[in-house]
């Protein structure tokens, strides 16, 4: 028999103790166990620490492109003819063997001269592999021969990718130079937590990996705190996020997924190594916009995407499809073959069928096609869906892959804008003409709009052209990415100034910062539009605010800015430096020197950048202004003398030679050639005004007369080139003429 008395005292006891030791519990939860708090950053383990938990994603990883991305050469990774191979090419014999075990090849040299390199690494494995060479200050070259694992022969890149150029040993292109460097142009995106290590100082690398492929942490996230997650008991894994994984890849949406992939998979500028911590890519990577020259004008594939900038420009894409819906993304493979792929979502019975296909099926009689990148077409595969809204090309010589936009075949385009299209590269013989008339029999005539048709209005000054352009900017149904590119494309004037401005407030990164590159700076209050934007969020952002600021007066800045615009310049020349491995890059950390009156480091970074690569202009033309404004101008024309011998056609170089030359004192040269300048230059009327005023000078008012006019006729809306043409009439006295002029001025310009 239970006494209910001492019961009652007992449970009360009980409750009173463990009511006493809860808050005991929860100090010592919050003082002593293990947390994870976000702001502690996690440590890389190595694959080998997943595999217990995780071996079904672990085998569909092993053999995937991923884990074949890199690797030390040895007998079972190097899958290239090393058996005493000899390659023909340019009267120049490039040979492949075997030493004690170690593969070496015998080309073309950075000295131009053929000689002996060891392969210390191979890069890829299908459809093709590359081999690395390690030179001194710490760099890997990616060697130009290639092997064809498709085909199982050897090709010399370069002849694939720079048709119809000579990329010799001094060019920036050859395969010892700048522009085959795996440390800056591959390694981020073939290895795990990859730290570049550049030196700006001594122009060297020390570049480091945890795992020389790309593995598990590549894109989890280094593991550390999750594996003290997974040796926890349930109850005390409530303070980890995330399962203690800095990146988070499900239960999350299709940007966030794809924005996951984006650090690789897209063509992008890179500003640092890569974060795991950080919640945005726009603090690592400023993806490239899909317009022109790497893409058409209507967002096809041109010059390599790496699909990110295809796929984020699709229908796909806005109807929230992620990469996993299509591809198992431990393995790269697709998670169905064929048409099925596609009737996960889209109905057969519309699809699939004759009446939408309206090509043989497999079985039929007829010949195969061979498109225009080679790729034969058996007959049968019109059908696939693939090929009619997935149309690809090849990169690297055999490597085929498809444009992730995912569009309609479009003829009546390729008529229009020289765009490409599904129809014609298979039937590369026909005309746009004969696939437009079957697309309109088969669909209909009526097509929908599409914004590069748009975009070449906009290039080719079409009237109406700017509000096709505002109506795909306010339309929540385009893209990020497009809507950013319909921004660059708008003309200048102070409506569409305003629109530009309210783009700055826009959620997406990639539209603030085309807004920000946009934005026309009419007024001192404008900037204070700007000013804020030091503070945003991601990284991408207020490093093209820092550039749009970077000419500013310092007096210009606010008390109250003034402070974070120091600190996001010590991010911009950070930036510069982490990229200067790069002529452009040295070119810009010159200009940067140069806007801060360093001019002797700006001299150093423009020299350095023109010898690293010659055919980089720009650096010499800012190289002249650079000695024009030290008080060398001497030095300043020889350098432009010399590039005008070498490229007399070139407008650019023309008019500065002109200018210099007349800085110089040497009017008479200097007024021809900024007379072939303003021949080579239909748009530019600065150029005229210049020629006008050296007329001017030479009191030959007639001539001075002639090309201010022609100033004006190259722009018609440009207020100056008038004022111009007004001060010459008013400064030479001619009054009638004065008069006439300002009357159409205060017609074409009223609120000036």
């Amino acid at each position: 028999m239970i006494d209910q008395k001492k019961y009652n005292s007992a449970i009360g006891i009980l409750t009173l103790v463990v009511l006493l030791l809860l808050p005991i519990y929860m100090l010592i939860q919050i003082y002593f166990s293990d947390r994870t708090p976000i702001n502690i950053n996690s440590e890389y383990v190595g694959k080998e620490a997943c595999v217990e938990c995780h071996e079904a994603e672990y085998n569909d990883w092993v053999g995937s492109d991923h884990d074949l991305a890199m690797d030390y050469a040895n007998d079972t990774t190097v899958l290239g003819d090393f058996n005493d191979v000899v390659l023909l090419r340019n009267n120049q014999k490039h040979k492949f063997y075997k030493r004690n075990s170690k593969f070496f090849v015998f080309t073309d040299g950075d000295q131009g001269k053929m000689q002996e390199y060891e392969v210390k690494y191979v890069f890829g494995h299908y459809p093709l592999q590359q081999y690395l060479v390690e030179f001194e200050g710490g760099r890997l070259q990616t060697l130009a021969l290639t092997w064809n694992s498709k085909d199982s022969l050897w090709y010399y890149m370069a002849d694939s990718v720079y048709q119809g150029m000579s990329v010799t040993h001094t060019n920036w292109l050859h395969w010892t130079n700048q522009a085959q460097n795996w440390n800056s142009m591959c390694a981020d995106c073939h290895s795990t937590n990859l730290k570049k290590g550049y030196n700006v100082e001594t122009d060297s690398y020390h570049t480091t990996w945890s795992e020389i492929d790309v593995s598990c942490e590549a894109c989890h996230g280094p593991a550390s705190k999750h594996l003290k997650w997974a040796n926890l008991a349930d109850y005390a894994r409530q303070d980890f996020i995330n399962y203690g994984l800095p990146i988070q890849t499900s239960g999350i949406d299709n940007k966030q997924y794809i924005d996951n992939c984006a650090r690789c998979h897209s063509r992008r500028s890179i500003m640092g190594d890569f974060d795991p911590h950080s919640k945005s890519i726009y603090n690592h990577i400023n993806p490239v916009l899909p317009g022109e020259p790497n893409w058409h004008i209507d967002g096809q594939i041109k010059e390599e995407d790496y699909v990110y900038a295809s796929f984020t420009q699709s229908r796909m894409y806005m109807e929230e499809v992620k990469c996993n819906d299509c591809h198992n993304v431990h393995s790269g493979q697709l998670i169905l073959e064929g048409n099925a792929l596609c009737l996960q979502c889209h109905k057969a019975q519309d699809y699939n069928t004759k009446t939408h296909t309206f090509h043989k099926d497999y079985g039929e009689i007829g010949e195969a096609l061979f498109s225009d990148a080679g790729v034969k077409f058996e007959v049968g595969s019109g059908t696939e869906c693939i090929n009619c809204h997935m149309h690809g090309q090849n990169y690297m010589g055999v490597d085929y892959r498809r444009d992730h936009s995912f569009r309609i075949p479009r003829p009546d385009l390729s008529e229009k804008n020289g765009s490409p299209n599904a129809c014609n590269q298979c039937h590369k013989e026909e005309s746009n003409a004969w696939a437009q008339n079957h697309i309109e029999k088969w669909f209909g005539e009526s097509r929908p709009s599409q914004y590069g048709a748009h975009f070449s209005d906009a290039i080719d000054g079409i009237k109406g052209a700017d509000n096709d352009l505002k109506d795909i900017i306010k339309d929540d149904l385009y893209p990020a990415n497009i809507k950013s590119l319909a921004l660059a494309y708008l003309s200048d004037d102070s409506v569409n100034n305003q629109l530009i401005k309210q783009s700055l407030k826009n959620i997406e990164p990639a539209i603030r910062i085309a807004a920000i590159t946009r934005f026309n700076l009419e007024t001192e209050e404008d900037l204070e539009y700007l000013f804020p934007l030091l503070y945003d969020e991601t990284k991408a952002v207020r490093l093209e605010v820092a550039n749009r600021l970077s000419y500013l007066d310092s007096t210009l800045i606010p008390k109250n800015y003034k402070e974070v615009f120091e600190n996001v310049k010590v991010e911009q020349l950070e930036v510069l430096k982490y990229n200067a491995d790069f002529p452009i890059g040295k070119f810009n950390l010159a200009n940067y020197y140069y806007q801060h009156k360093d001019f002797k480091k700006s001299e150093q970074y423009y020299l350095k950048a023109i010898t690293q690569d010659e055919e980089l202009y720009v650096a010499k033309m800012n190289l002249s202004y650079l000695y024009s404004a030290i008080g060398l101008p001497l030095k300043s024309e020889e350098i432009l003398e010399k590039y005008v011998a070498e490229f007399p056609t070139n407008p650019d170089a023309l008019y500065n030679y002109g200018l210099i030359l007349s800085e110089n004192g040497k009017y008479q040269r200097s007024l021809e050639y900024l007379i072939k300048a303003s021949k080579l230059m239909p748009l530019n009327g600065r150029v005229d005004y210049n020629i006008a005023m050296l007329y001017d000078f030479f009191e030959d008012k007639k001539r001075a007369e002639k090309y201010l006019l022609i100033a004006i006729g190259k722009d018609q809306d440009n207020f100056t080139s008038y004022s111009n043409l007004l001060n010459f009439y008013i400064q030479n006295k001619y009054e009638s003429e004065a008069e006439k002029l300002h009357l159409v001025m205060k017609q074409k310009f009223p609120n000036r």
